[in-house]
């Protein structure tokens, strides 16, 4: 009995804490669409504008930037520098590359 409450705990936390896990066809996407919209200031994760908010995965947990759902309004809204892709890219397209973002940040670019 408490090797399957502990199991349906486990599958509950996993699916609470990453609901929609990114598919390689999604993170081929965002890839092309970084590399199309995004790497000329974040090449490599960098910031050619602001070299000390990157990309990188030290520098999205420093600046409350280290989740989907930051990334997403960030790509959006746009903030200081950093124009709005409203216009440009649709939900999906935004959500490929966060995705992507938060991969490769993880995998350290």
């Amino acid at each position: 009995m408490k090797a399957l409450l502990l199991s349906i705990y486990l599958t509950v936390w996993f699916v609470i804490a990453n609901p929609f896990p990114a598919s390689a066809a999604n993170l081929a996407n965002g890839a092309k669409l970084f590399n199309a919209n995004c790497s000329a200031c974040h090449m490599g994760g960098n910031n050619v504008i602001i070299s000390s908010k990157t990309l990188k995965k030290e520098a999205l947990d420093k600046y409350g930037m280290a989740s989907l759902e930051a990334i997403r309004t960030q790509v959006t809204n746009g903030k200081n520098a950093m124009p709005s892709f409203r216009s440009r890219l649709n939900d999906n397209q935004i959500e490929d590359i966060a995705d992507y973002v938060i991969t490769q940040s993880q995998k350290g670019w």
